[in-house]
């Protein structure tokens, strides 16, 4: 059974003498400790990041469920002698989890080190610096001192001709340190909390000049303030502060609303009891009015890359893939969704939907981060029409193991990379206690998208003159096809270093070394299973090439072209050495600005076209599935996709053993082959819907026929 306010009331009356004659020091202590335990109540419902001033100190708190738009700058009570960044954090946290906001606490300097104006300078500083992040829909808010010190604030914002918030929350205002009140005298002996002895000595510690403007706000010139919520408890010796701050407002046309909550303390709203949680619906209730009901969603077109796969899905293919990272513990499903519900936040380009339009499909962000999913028998399940206008992709847990799967209109895989490390980042963040800096891949979690992530950067990049899309069939391997769907996933695990060095020898890159071995498996497969060289077809890999290392990009959207190199077995048998020779040119020469270029403008070129803008989805949608069909995989036996060494912060190390990279297979081929290199080994994943695994078997004799140690696993029990 939770506290109730007859249970605080009669605690409050028996610590109130003893709290008396602490020494200010003990006072603080106890403060804090106080702003601990409020902060523990809400444990795993928000994040913290730390800001330092020139002279304080301050901090961000965010809710996991944000859904407000701006920001509440909370400035704590204490007399203005007691009360650091813990006990600010308290209620702040308790504010960000009760009303969707992020909080941002500031610590201001306390008296007598350092007496007034201190703590009206730093609570500028604070304001002026939410105003440098962008913020134009700042509220107050604070209670006690911390109530006074918001009016004492807007005084100085209107001094300089800043910005006023947008409104004021004031819980118990300390707003009148003459103490001119009645209920000074007439709530003495009822209040449980708060003496006049008390508050005539935090005052001598703030200032000799108690009827400043800037010290008593309900004695001051109040015009033109924002709006304002004032609660006061009906016992507190403060409540005609209260009571003639609200007065003094409606007074200069101020729109004010005081509410007295009959028998309650100083501050009472701080102690979250669930007897007064009319009055939390109220404070959101002024929250939705001042600052905004709902973050608005947003949406985003489809970029140029992704506008194909809506169109040419079907009931046996969704096109999703699959990124994942391997702890050294198991994972704590708790955590881990308290992680996704702050990370989804950070990428409105990932957290989507598929929504359909009149012209277009496009992606609209998702209020909420989708539960988190138990493995399946094998990767890359069928990803529903039904699926996809919920949320394109899906967070699965098993184990050790967090996996994203992704549908591939949302990014490709280094925007899916990027989303991985920085879930990983805020669960290691949330999980251990460990700060992880936002670098190599990892974004940091409470910083506003910029608008170059989610740029469509193949319209920036698209050139003037369009490359041709002729090209021949290619061989294709084919086989038995499982029952429903079902995929085999093979994992051939590899050395970095002497695999690298082996390609070394063959004066190829990493990349071309492991594509020509898949070339030539290819190559012996298609020699066994086509005896007649006459009727054998090109061997060709679909190489994704990562535009971001050609062109100027941060775009987390798709950003991808591909490079093909090819081989013509019926011009005669390849040697390895042939083959790589080949690989290294052709990579060489289809990956260059202006290639690539013409590539982008071939596929964009439709796009500016007004009769094909102004024609209707389901008359596009039979154009591009069309183009997909006649185009897209025929030209290719299978896909070849390297994410290259996955690199991250040292302080992450320590807590994952390995990562993956999973393709799904095509639509019209049993067969698609990713890979990625992590610490010392590399991860090459093969992936088929059919039941031989001869491919497997020859890109293993290839590889063994180096000497170089493999490892193999399979999810195949047979």
């Amino acid at each position: 059974m939770g506290l109730t306010a007859k249970t605080i009331r009669k605690q409050l009356t028996i610590l109130k003498p003893i709290i008396g004659g602490f020494s200010l020091k003990t006072a603080r202590l106890m403060q804090n400790k106080l702003g601990e335990l409020m902060k523990n109540q809400n444990r795993g419902k928000f994040i913290q990041k730390k800001h330092s001033f020139e002279s304080f100190e301050g901090a961000w708190v965010i809710p996991n469920d944000e859904r407000r738009e701006g920001v509440i700058l909370y400035l704590h009570g204490g007399g203005y002698v007691c009360g650091g960044l813990d006990y600010a954090m308290g209620f702040g946290s308790a504010l960000a989890v009760q009303c969707g906001a992020r909080v941002f606490c500031a610590a201001y300097r306390l008296a007598p080190e350092a007496p007034f104006p201190a703590a009206v300078e730093d609570a500028l500083c604070a304001y002026k610096y939410l105003l440098g992040k962008g913020y134009s829909r700042i509220t107050l808010c604070g209670e006690s001192a911390g109530g006074g010190l918001c009016y004492a604030l807007c005084q100085k914002l209107r001094e300089e001709g800043l910005l006023l918030p947008c409104g004021i929350i004031a819980v118990s205002p300390w707003a009148d340190l003459t103490a001119s009140g009645e209920s000074y005298k007439t709530n003495a002996e009822v209040d449980p909390s708060m003496s006049i002895e008390m508050l005539d000595f935090y005052a001598k510690n703030y200032t000799e000049d108690r009827a400043h403007p800037l010290v008593s706000p309900a004695l001051a010139d109040l015009r033109g303030m924002p709006p304002s919520l004032i609660f006061v408890g009906g016992d507190e010796i403060m409540l005609d502060d209260a009571k003639m701050l609200h007065e003094r407002l409606c007074e200069l046309d101020c729109k004010s609303k005081l509410v007295v909550a009959p028998k309650r303390w100083h501050a009472y709203l701080l102690y979250g009891l669930e007897e007064d949680k009319k009055d939390f619906a109220a404070l959101n209730k002024f929250l939705g009015k001042v600052m905004s009901a709902e973050q608005r969603l947003r949406w985003l077109p489809l970029d140029n890359s992704a506008k194909i796969y809506p169109p040419a899905r079907n009931q046996n293919w969704s096109n999703v893939f699959r990124v994942s990272a391997t702890l050294k513990e198991k994972v704590d499903v708790g955590v881990m969704r308290s992680a996704l519900d702050v990370t989804v936040r950070r990428f409105p380009s990932i957290a989507v939907r598929l929504r359909r339009g009149a012209f277009w499909y496009y992606l609209q962000q998702i209020a909420e981060a989708p539960e988190i999913r138990e493995e399946n028998s094998y990767p890359l399940t069928q990803m529903s029409k039904e699926e996809m206008r919920k949320c394109a992709f899906r967070i699965i847990v098993y184990n050790r193991r967090v996996a994203i799967e992704i549908f591939h209109s949302i990014t490709d895989g280094s925007g899916a990379l990027i989303f991985l490390k920085t879930l990983v980042a805020e669960y290691i963040q949330q999980k251990y206690g460990v700060a992880v800096p936002a670098e190599h891949g990892v974004l940091g979690r409470l910083e506003e998208p910029s608008a170059e992530e989610l740029e469509d950067s193949y319209q920036k990049y698209s050139g003037e003159v369009s490359a041709s899309l002729r090209a021949s069939n290619a061989w294709r391997p084919k086989g038995t096809p499982e029952a429903k769907g079902f995929s085999h996933l093979t994992c051939f695990e590899l050395p970095v270093k002497q695999t690298l060095e082996k390609a070394h020898e063959y004066g190829v890159s990493l990349t071309n070394f492991l594509c020509a071995v898949m070339m030539q498996a290819l190559q012996n497969l298609q020699a066994e299973k086509v005896p007649s060289v006459r009727r054998r077809k090109p061997i060709k890999v679909f190489v994704p090439v990562n535009l971001r290392g050609i062109f100027e990009s941060r775009s987390l959207r798709n950003f991808v072209l591909y490079a093909v190199p090819e081989i013509n077995p019926r011009l005669g048998g390849y040697d390895f050495r042939e083959i790589c020779e080949i690989v290294k040119h052709q990579m060489a020469l289809e990956v260059t600005p202006k290639n690539m270029s013409a590539k982008i403008a071939t596929n964009t070129a439709c796009e500016k076209i007004w009769a094909f803008k102004l024609m209707p989805l389901f008359i596009k949608n039979i154009a591009m599935k069309a183009v997909f069909h006649s185009v897209g995989e025929r030209k290719s036996c299978l896909a070849f996709s390297n994410l290259g060494a996955v690199k991250l912060p040292e302080e992450m190390k320590d807590y994952i053993e390995r990562m993956d990279f999973i393709l799904g297979v095509q639509a019209t081929a049993p067969y698609d082959c990713a890979m990625l290199s992590y610490g010392d080994t590399l991860y090459i994943n093969f992936i088929r819907n059919i039941r031989e695994s001869e491919l497997e078997y020859h890109f293993y004799r290839v590889l063994q026929g180096f000497g170089l140690p493999v490892t193999v696993q399979s999810n195949n029990v047979d």
